[in-house]
């Protein structure tokens, strides 16, 4: 499966942003997904939500909940990050990912990566 991500921006502090991730290739259903943030500077890329492989629960990290939805439409074939309440910690290049395995959609261990959109949040 290809995704493509898109949806970043330039944005300041408290604005919203959608974020798409669009698979080719491949159907998204029963595929665990997950957006990753890789923050300025950093080599690692940090787990910021997911779905998991039945679709019927979201997983966020501590530092975005509340703020930040995580949701999939089977029929596109596409997965969506609304971030709302956007704060300077939140720059980073965001990215998608996903695979076919039923485990934790935070483990970064993913079959199939996005190339990733650029989140930039100025104060």
């Amino acid at each position: 499966v290809q995704l493509q991500a898109s949806g970043g921006g330039l944005v300041q502090a408290g604005d919203s942003l959608r974020l798409s991730c669009a698979a080719s290739g491949r159907t998204l259903s029963r595929h665990r997904l997950g957006w990753f943030r890789q923050a300025p500077g950093k080599e690692e890329r940090v787990f910021v939500g997911g779905i998991g492989w039945t679709g019927g629960t979201t997983y966020y990290a501590d530092s975005v909940k509340g703020r930040f939805t995580i949701s999939r439409n089977n029929a596109k074939d596409t997965v969506y990050l609304q971030m709302n309440n956007l704060k300077p910690e939140d720059t980073g290049v965001y990215y998608c990912a996903a695979d076919q395995r039923r485990i934790d959609p935070a483990r970064d261990d993913y079959g199939y990566w996005g190339q990733g959109t650029q989140v930039t949040v100025s104060s």
